[in-house]
């Protein structure tokens, strides 16, 4: 059986934006390579971001390992919010606008808190199912940086204070 690696075989979209896939063994690397330094390079190209933030995000870059616990990958929704779930007409759940790939499983936790959240029985119900690693709490910011830099992409400067609140919180100046 082959082993399964940070990633996908083929490059996708989050949004209208390109979503690089290229696969990877390690989480952190894959999570900075793959998600955030794609991103970060949007978004300095555009003047959105300054020097000094991408300097946070850096000084972020060498903390991760000790932050997030590693896990196997999982198969992910990739863009999971309370606007991409819908109920069908005969009240079935569905996930739309999917931008899978295979990662750390805490990302589309974090990001189903980003815009509203889901009802805490979606939480309990996962957890009991599949116990998250202590601290997922104070880890779902981190996580959603990527889905934050997205939007700053995708619609301009007005997520770049969630950005930087998120980089203060973790980040030595």
């Amino acid at each position: 059986m082959e082993e399964i690696s940070f990633g996908l075989d083929h490059d996708n979209y989050i949004g209208s934006l390109p979503q690089s896939n290229h696969q990877h063994t390690s989480w952190v690397e894959f999570f900075i390579e793959e998600r955030l330094e794609k991103q970060i390079a949007l978004a300095k190209n555009s003047g959105a971001l300054n020097n000094s933030t991408i300097q946070q995000f850096n000084n972020l870059f060498k903390r991760l390992k000790e932050i997030i616990p590693e896990e196997k990958p999982s198969l992910l929704h990739g863009d999971l919010w309370n606007g991409n779930y819908m109920l069908a007409a005969d009240g079935c759940a569905c996930l739309i606008d999917a931008a899978v790939y295979y990662d750390h499983r805490e990302m589309d936790l974090a990001m189903t808190r980003l815009f509203g959240g889901f009802p805490e029985e979606f939480y309990e119900s996962y957890h009991e199912t599949f116990p998250l690693s202590s601290g997922f709490e104070e880890r779902v910011d981190i996580h959603n940086l990527y889905p934050l830099l997205v939007h700053v992409n995708l619609f301009g400067g007005s997520y770049i204070s969630q950005v930087k609140s998120v980089l203060s919180r973790f980040c030595i100046q």
